[in-house]
C-alpha cells in the first residue's frame, strides 16, 4: 500500500483495495461518520447492508448490528473495528431464557428489537427497530399474545401506541437512554424555553411524556431538520450531532447528560476508532462468523421485518 499522509487517507486506500463499504451508525465518532458510505440508524443500515456493492462490509457500530449485516450478506466478509463493542440490551437478554419462554408458550409471538444477539433473533418470530416497532406489533393479529424484548421503555411505548393489552415486556434497558434523568430535561427546558424536546423511545416514560417528538435516531434527525423550531433539546446519544449540524444548519441543539457520567455517549459505540477501523480493514479482523443454520433461522424474522414498509 502506498504511504499516505493521514489515517483517514489510509482507510480510504484500504477501502479501495478491499472493495469495502463502510457503514456507520449515528452514534459513532464524527470522524468515522465522515468517512462512511452510509450513515444511519439500525433499520437504514440493515437495508443498505445488502444493496451496496463490495466484497467487505466494515461495520462501525456494535456487534449485533454487524451480525445482522452478515445474516443479510452471508457471502461477504463483515468486520467490526472492536469486537468488544457490545450493547447492554444484548447482554441483558441471553438466549436460554428466550428459548425456555418459547418452549412454554409456543403460541405466543416473539417480537425482538434489533438490539439482540443473532441467537435471540433466531428464536424470534419477527424483528423491529425503534422506527418500525409500532408498525410491526400492529401487523400481528390482535388475538395473539406478544412478547416484546428486550427494551422495557420501548416496549411500554409500543404498548401505549398500539393499545395492545396482551403484550408482555422483557425488562432490559439501554445504559444510555434509561439513565437520562427527567430533572435534567426540565432544567434544560428552563434554560432554553424556546427549544423543543425530542427523545428516543428507549428513554423513560417520564421523559417521553414531556417530549414534543418521540422517534428513532433517524426520525429525530428528520424532525429537527424539517421543523420550524430553531432550538432543540436532544435526548439521545450525542453522536447524532454530526448529522444534525450537517443537515440542520443554523439551528441549535442541546444535549442532556445522564446519571452515570457528564456525557450522553454510549461507551460501547465509542470503542470504535479510526485506528481500529484501519486495522480491521488491513487484517480483516475482528470478523463476524456465524453458523450457516443460525444465519438461516435468524434471516426469517429479519426478512419479515424488512418486508413491512
Amino acid at each position: 500500500m502506498l504511504a499516505t499522509s493521514s489515517i483517514a487517507e489510509e482507510i480510504q486506500e484500504l477501502k479501495r483495495e478491499r472493495r469495502a463499504v463502510l457503514l456507520a451508525h449515528h452514534y459513532q465518532e464524527a470522524e468515522i461518520q465522515a468517512l462512511a458510505d452510509v450513515v444511519g440508524d439500525s433499520l437504514e443500515l440493515a437495508r443498505k447492508a445488502r444493496s451496496l456493492d463490495g466484497d467487505v462490509i466494515a461495520f462501525c457500530g456494535v456487534w449485533f448490528m454487524a451480525e445482522t449485516a452478515k445474516v443479510l450478506n452471508p457471502s461477504r466478509v463483515v468486520v467490526v473495528p472492536d469486537k468488544a463493542a457490545s450493547c447492554s440490551l444484548v447482554e441483558g437478554c441471553p438466549v436460554e431464557p428466550v428459548r425456555e419462554y418459547r418452549r412454554r408458550n409456543p403460541d405466543h409471538v416473539i417480537v425482538s428489537y434489533i438490539n439482540t444477539s443473532v441467537e435471540v433473533k433466531a428464536e424470534s418470530d419477527i424483528l423491529c427497530t425503534s422506527r418500525n416497532a409500532v408498525q410491526v406489533v400492529n401487523s400481528i393479529p390482535p388475538d395473539k399474545t406478544v412478547l416484546f424484548l428486550p427494551d422495557r421503555n420501548l416496549g411500554n411505548y409500543v404498548k401505549q401506541q398500539t393499545g395492545r393489552s396482551n403484550m408482555k415486556i422483557w425488562q432490559g434497558s439501554c445504559i444510555v437512554h434509561a439513565t437520562f434523568p427527567v430533572r435534567r430535561v426540565m432544567e434544560a427546558k428552563q434554560q432554553h424555553p424556546e427549544a423543543e424536546v425530542v427523545a428516543h423511545p428507549e428513554c423513560s416514560e417520564a421523559i417521553l411524556s414531556i417530549s414534543d417528538f418521540v422517534g428513532s435516531t433517524s426520525a429525530l434527525i428528520d424532525y429537527c431538520v424539517k421543523s420550524a423550531a430553531r432550538e432543540f433539546i436532544v435526548v439521545t446519544e450525542s453522536g447524532v450531532n454530526y448529522s444534525l449540524q450537517k443537515l440542520g444548519a443554523g439551528k441549535k441543539f442541546y444535549y442532556v447528560n445522564n446519571e452515570n457520567c457528564n456525557c450522553s455517549e454510549c461507551p460501547y459505540m465509542r470503542l470504535n476508532t479510526l485506528e481500529k477501523l484501519k486495522d480491521s480493514l488491513l487484517k480483516l479482523q475482528p470478523r463476524v462468523e456465524i453458523d450457516p443454520e443460525m444465519m438461516r433461522r435468524a434471516s426469517i424474522p429479519i426478512e419479515r421485518m424488512l418486508a413491512i414498509k
